[in-house]
């Protein structure tokens, strides 16, 4: 497969992966309401929302499989009977329109248990598909995902942090495409295909994110990374540079 045939879908945080009609969505925190409820935060739930963005890329797209990689539900280790509930009917309803795979995120406890019997859950340390290795990010994958050409993975919400002339930060959620540090990734991986890597937005809107630029990336990964040469795309597929550039 080409990696011509992954691309970022302009103005959605998703995936289409041309030729094998796969689409790939990152980060739900179905639930998450509920936390920033506590915090003196009040919003609406996102889950239908979230559903209804999905259903209308899904169908321009007409996808065979949909991968969620990672983080289906928030809350941790338990969940609300609210979350439970909008867990299990997001999942059914979307197991309507293809095949669901999912990668387990380090949110994603007892997700077997709220998921329909016709969805795919794999081992948390990643799915290989056709040389695309696909993985959450909160561990080490295994070693088969790195031999691949193309990995792909989410957890870190990234985020880009802009600061104009007086000093006023924004944020703005953006895609990462970067390669390995090379001694780090065979010290690691000796038998890997030196794959590059593609960092996925959140699917969820209130998620919030990391500031690459200012935090590297999150989780085991950002250690073997290339942070500093990574490029940095807009949602929009507005491209940006270098982190290392972006100050």
């Amino acid at each position: 497969m080409n990696l011509k045939d992954i691309q970022p879908i302009p103005n959605h945080p998703a995936l289409f992966i041309q030729k094998k009609d796969i689409l790939v969505v990152a980060d739900l925190h179905i639930g998450i309401e509920g936390q920033l409820k506590e915090q003196g935060v009040q919003t609406s739930s996102q889950t239908q929302k979230m559903f209804n963005h999905l259903f209308l890329i899904c169908k321009k797209f007409n996808p065979k499989e949909i991968i969620l990689l990672g983080d289906i539900k928030h809350n941790i280790p338990s969940a609300t009977i609210q979350e439970r509930k909008d867990v299990k009917n997001f999942l059914q309803n979307i197991s309507k329109i293809g095949t669901i795979h999912i990668i387990p995120g380090n949110h994603d406890g007892f997700i077997e248990k709220l998921s329909p019997n016709n969805i795919n859950i794999h081992p948390s340390d990643g799915l290989v598909i056709e040389n695309i290795g696909f993985f959450h990010g909160h561990r080490w994958p295994k070693n088969e995902i790195m031999k691949c050409k193309q990995v792909i993975m989410g957890h870190t919400h990234p985020s880009v942090m802009f600061t104009d002339r007086l000093e006023y930060k924004t944020y703005e959620s953006c895609w990462v495409k970067g390669n390995f540090i090379k001694n780090k990734l065979t010290d690691k991986y000796p038998n890997s295909s030196n794959p590059e890597i593609l960092i996925m937005p959140a699917f969820n809107p209130l998620c919030g994110g990391i500031a690459v630029n200012q935090e590297g990336i999150t989780g085991p990964m950002g250690k073997i990374i290339d942070i500093q040469n990574s490029q940095i795309f807009l949602i929009d597929g507005t491209f940006l540079g270098k982190i290392k550039d972006i100050i």
